[in-house]
């Protein structure tokens, strides 16, 4: 495979440990939500034998990670294979029917934390899960797989940093085994911050205000910036580079303070009990503030209110109140803002003296709890009087025991790439909030099972539960955080997101795209509550009809019932989540939940619900394409390109995702319908660029020498049936005709009735029976292998006396829309010489894109197919139709 040829070259520059075989680090990335306090990390490219775990020891918790092997079916999700031209170099590649195999998986590293002072359970882990050991068998997510050995006869190594790491390892070698090979601290710390920073599209987050904000950090623009380590102490480093930093303050008030007073002053047992009372807490009966001082009012000379806090637990000093008279609520709210706000001002300081705008919290002192991370953005936002923003990692414990892990191999983080990462959220990944993962889900009944528990689990722990808006806080001088109670989610309820970041190598950015770092896909804004009240409606209200395709797709059997039952409650649930909290899964779109929605029908085992809706409407174009093509070559040029534009317009109505559109299928027949939809072509149309396009096409009216055509045009195609045969096929007929290549651009996996890759060789073969240009250009493209000549009299050949390719590649995605940072490496490469980039259908060309600039020619045509967006996009009506074009000259210039 060309990753192997890439890996063996990478090789050749890379460190081998002597002891340890090399880990493949191209490509990885994390498995779990952006909420997800210890996810998964996927290393797909991984092949070579490895060490199984290195290990964080500090003084108030132990942080493991851990490797596993996992080998997934291979997914029919690539292009047809092609002969010469276009593809002969993914000849080494494995087939399967016919197709392309594409590995999803190739390896994950596991986050699991214990506390230090239970390092017996560590051991047990580790030897639970034989981490320690050669050859151990490790399941997850229901899919066996062998883990890599270091098939050495070796006493067996393992990396670890941390004061622990001295303190411990004879206990190690006693129990386990293993000799532990220490790893600085700082090295580890600064080596996994910088690995997540550069790999992890929304590992860094910004948190003000009860709002979350993700941040996207431009790898060629991240240092220096400062590294706020929050352990049992505090460690503030200034990182210059890989391997550049230096630390430059600290503080021995942190993690290991705020744990050891919460056992003290309120009896609780762990770090995550703490955080829990202070959801509840009121510290204006234990801190002392301004107005305590001066009889309730301001300090305006100075610019301190009433409200500000004077003194942390300063009232204490003039009550006559023993500690059990105490509400501990109140207790465990005062010490958390008095260690957050002192580290945040501490950290402000610290960057103010070096001149850094980048402030990033990681350790186990901030564990994702919202008013934690609010009341250190509010500090340095404070100080820094809106300059500086701090910013946190999603990872925040795990920077030592990951930066260990990667010292295995010192190397290889240069050709990583946010691109190549794609979340998605199964309900079946194991759920543990915050604790040990297991127990592994072997097959899709043990899934269902857990995740009805899931669900019930799901509603008893993220109900909001009404909690008294704290009124002060305060250091220094400044107010509370202007936070809302209900938004600010405890440790526990975050830990509820079970999403998966998979790596999937053969993702590029499309490189037509003008301002890649300000693409933004969707149309859509969903911050905005009313409107995601309404998508959230339309996608439940479809969810019925939904189930029933899914169900009769796998022949309505008992089984296919119960996966249809079990489908809806896990959509359902997401729904829940995100209307809880909106930034729950990461940046919220409408592509996003579209795409979630068909990734959960996968999940549960529906590989194609509308299967035999988009066979019965191919068949029945395809018996009335030979009329069509008649017809059209009756026609002049600029009639003709009129009537295929029309055509793709009229023939985009056929939606299944488009609950208008539902209800026009139980009222007439495909053939009906699109008729209908032709006679109300009626221009001009709600966006009309047709007359730009046509001058582009034919030219000035009146003009001896026409324009010159196209060199390539990316066809990215939309729904099956009508809207490929009769709209998209006879277009791509005409470019072809005019001597342009025409690359047909479609799904790697279904979503609703769009046609897929793998589905368009056979519907052009069968188009080919009535078109020789379409046959020609197919055997050219590699598509079609000895095909006999139609003899309906189609012989027009194109304008320079012969037939361009007509290829088919897949887009690298299975969702309604298309998100132009992450396509197919086919695409990107064919993109390369395309000159015209066509978007067809709502999903590509409207609910995603309808902004987009590109370098190149790009036409955009679809029907919109829902009154409110038409009304806010286009101020028109349900069945409008957009077509807007935009030269190449032009897109550039607009930005």
């Amino acid at each position: 495979m060309a990753g192997d040829e890439a890996a063996s070259k990478a090789a050749t520059s890379i460190h081998r440990s002597p002891s340890r075989p090399q880990l493949d680090l191209s490509g990885a990335t994390i498995q779990g939500s952006t909420e997800d306090k210890n996810p998964a990390i996927v290393l797909p490219n991984q092949s070579d034998e490895l060490s199984h775990f290195a290990i964080d020891l500090g003084g108030s918790l132990v942080k493991l990670v851990y490797f596993s092997r996992q080998t997934e079916p291979a997914v029919a999700c690539g292009s047809p294979p092609r002969k010469g031209g276009v593809g002969q170099d993914r000849q080494k590649e494995s087939y399967y029917d016919g197709w392309r195999r594409h590995p999803i998986l190739g390896g994950r590293l596991h986050f699991v934390k214990f506390e230090t002072s239970k390092l017996n359970d560590c051991l047990a882990f580790i030897q639970s899960k034989k981490l320690h050991c050669s050859n151990p068998i490790i399941d997850l997510g229901g899919l066996d797989a062998l883990a890599a050995s270091n098939g050495s006869a070796e006493e067996p190594t393992v990396k670890a940093t941390g004061g622990g790491a001295f303190k411990f390892a004879d206990i190690f070698k006693e129990r386990l085994g293993v000799t532990f090979d220490k790893e600085d601290e700082m090295d580890c710390l600064v080596s996994g911050a910088n690995f997540l920073l550069r790999a992890i599209r929304y590992e860094a987050f910004t948190h003000l205000e009860g709002q979350k904000q993700f941040v996207q950090m431009d790898r060629n623009d991240l240092f220096p910036y400062l590294l706020v380590n929050i352990g049992s102490g505090v460690s503030m480093i200034k990182v210059d580079g890989d391997g550049v930093y230096q630390r430059v303050s600290g503080t021995n008030v942190g993690g290991g303070t705020f744990w050891g007073l919460g056992r003290l002053l309120m009896k609780c047992k762990t770090f995550d009990e703490i955080l829990e009372l202070s959801q509840g807490g009121d510290n204006s009966s234990v801190d002392m503030l301004v107005g305590d001082i001066y009889g309730g009012l301001d300090y305006n000379k100075i610019g301190l209110s009433a409200s500000t806090i004077a003194s942390s637990f300063g009232k204490v000093i003039s009550g006559d109140k023993d500690l059990s008279e105490y509400r501990r609520e109140d207790l465990a709210l005062s010490l958390l803002r008095m260690i957050s706000y002192n580290i945040g001002q501490i950290a402000y300081l610290n960057a103010l003296q070096y001149g850094l705008k980048r402030i990033f919290f990681g350790g186990f002192f901030i564990r994702g709890h919202a008013y934690t991370m609010d009341t250190i953005s509010f500090a340095i936002n404070f100080w820094s009087k809106g300059e500086a923003q701090a910013m946190f990692l999603r990872h925040e414990g795990y920077l030592g025991a990951l930066g260990a892990f990667l010292s295995y191999d010192k190397h290889g983080l240069s050709t990583l790439t946010s691109h190549q990462f794609v979340e998605r959220f199964p309900m079946g990944a194991p759920y543990a909030g915050g604790e040990i993962h297991g127990p592994p889900i072997r097959d899709l009944n043990e899934k269902i099972t857990w995740m009805d528990k899931f669900i019930r689990k799901g509603i008893e722990i993220t109900a909001p539960t009404p909690t008294a808006v704290p009124t002060t806080t305060g250091l220094g001088g400044f107010e509370r955080p202007l936070s809302r109670a209900l938004s600010l989610r405890s440790d526990s309820s975050a830990a509820l997101n079970v999403g998966v970041l998979h790596f999937v190598p053969s993702l590029e950015a499309f490189p037509l795209l003008t301002d890649p770092d300000n693409y933004e896909p969707n149309i859509v804004d969903l911050s905005d509550p009313v409107e995601r009240e309404y998508w959230f409606s339309i996608l439940s209200n479809h969810l019925p009809d939904l189930v029933e395709k899914a169900v009769a797709s796998e022949g309505a059997t008992n089984d296919a019932k119960r996966r249809g039952d079990a489908f809806a409650q896990a959509f359902r649930a997401h729904l829940a989540r995100l209307r809880e909290e909106p930034a729950a899964y990461g940046k919220l779109g409408l592509a996003n939940l579209l795409e979630m929605r068909e990734e959960c029908l996968r999940e549960f085992h529906f590989t194609d619900a509308y299967r035999a809706i988009k066979q019965r409407e191919n068949e029945a174009s395809l018996a009335v394409l030979p009329d069509l093509l008649s017809d059209l070559d009756t026609m002049t040029p600029s009639d003709r390109i009129l009537a295929l534009i029309e055509g793709v317009l009229a023939a985009n109505i056929f939606d299944w995702g488009s609950k208008a559109c539902v209800e026009l299928y139980r009222s007439g027949t495909i053939m009906e319908i699109y008729r209908m939809s032709r006679d109300k072509m009626q221009r001009p149309w709600r966006v009309d660029d047709f007359d730009l396009f046509r001058k582009r096409w034919i030219g000035e009216e009146g003009a001896t020498t026409p324009p010159k055509p196209h060199k390539r045009a990316l066809f990215f195609v939309d729904n099956s049936g009508a809207d490929i045969v009769l709209g998209v096929l006879t277009f791509a007929r005409e470019l072809l005709r005019r001597g342009t290549e025409v690359v047909l651009v479609a799904n790697s996996l279904p979503a609703i009735n769009d046609v897929v890759a793998a589905e368009l060789p056979a519907v052009i073969a069968a188009a080919a029976k009535h078109c020789d240009i379409l046959r020609r250009a197919a055997e050219t493209g590699g598509l079609l292998f000895d095909a006999v000549s139609c003899n309906n009299g189609d012989s027009h050949e194109s304008q320079n006396g012969s037939v361009p390719p007509l290829y088919v590649v897949a887009n690298g995605s299975g969702s309604p829309c298309i998100d132009f940072r992450q396509v197919s490496s086919e695409v990107a490469a064919l993109a390369k010489d395309a000159d015209l980039v066509i978007l067809e259908g709502m999903g590509r060309a409207v609910h995603t894109n309808y902004n987009a600039k590109f370098k190149c020619d790009v036409l955009k045509l679809a029907m919109i197919k829902n009154q409110r967006l038409a009304e806010q996009l286009v101020h028109g009506n349900i069945y409008d139709c957009v077509c807007r074009y935009e030269s190449g000259q032009d897109s550039q210039t607009i930005l």
